[in-house]
């Protein structure tokens, strides 16, 4: 390993970006790994596609870089489910999921040209709800849903279908999802 300060090059740099990221419980920031490695977050974001391109389980999500480790489980139910709701109200709506345990693993739309346009955002709790909207917000960005007129989807998991069955009576309750007719 090179001294602090010096630049980690190409194939030694992309195993430690793995050795970190398999180690990490939590997301790795693209900024966190190019300073460690010395490099820009532009080297970085091109070593995972790399890593990406020989079938390396990474998903970048809104709080950084995730390794999928194979391993034994716990039973997770998972759920698509369609929504319309305004850009104000998505912090409620995120909230109202992970109130009943529930983790929100991704939002897509149909995106009239792209086609299924889906962001990983990966939302556990009420901290990781507010770091989200924290980030679009700082970063001005914009939510896929107001390329489609509010319309979206989630797929969500949780530990049992009594959970998501409550996620979407309470979904349901306030307006958020999409009837079923």
């Amino acid at each position: 390993m090179k001294e602090r300060g010096d630049k980690v090059l190409g194939e030694e740099r992309r195993d430690l970006l793995l050795q970190w990221l398999k180690q990490s419980n939590s997301p790795l920031t693209g900024s966190y790994l190019a300073k460690q490695t010395n490099v820009s977050r532009q080297v970085i974001v091109q070593d995972i596609s790399l890593l990406k391109a020989r079938n390396e389980p990474i998903m970048a999500t809104s709080h950084g870089y995730l390794y999928f480790q194979a391993g034994p489980t716990n039973q997770k139910y998972t759920r698509i489910i369609a929504c319309q709701h305004s850009s104000e109200e998505t912090m409620d709506e995120l909230n109202t999921i992970v109130d009943f345990g529930a983790t929100v693993k991704d939002v897509t739309i149909e995106h009239p040209v792209y086609g299924d346009l889906t962001g990983a955002i990966m939302l556990k709790n009420r901290h990781d709800v507010e770091q989200f909207i924290n980030k679009v917000q700082e970063t001005n960005a914009s939510y896929l849903l107001e390329l489609t007129g509010g319309v979206h989807l989630h797929t969500i998991e949780a530990d049992s279908e009594d959970q998501l069955d409550q996620v979407c009576l309470a979904l349901e309750d306030k307006g958020y999802l999409l009837p079923r007719s």
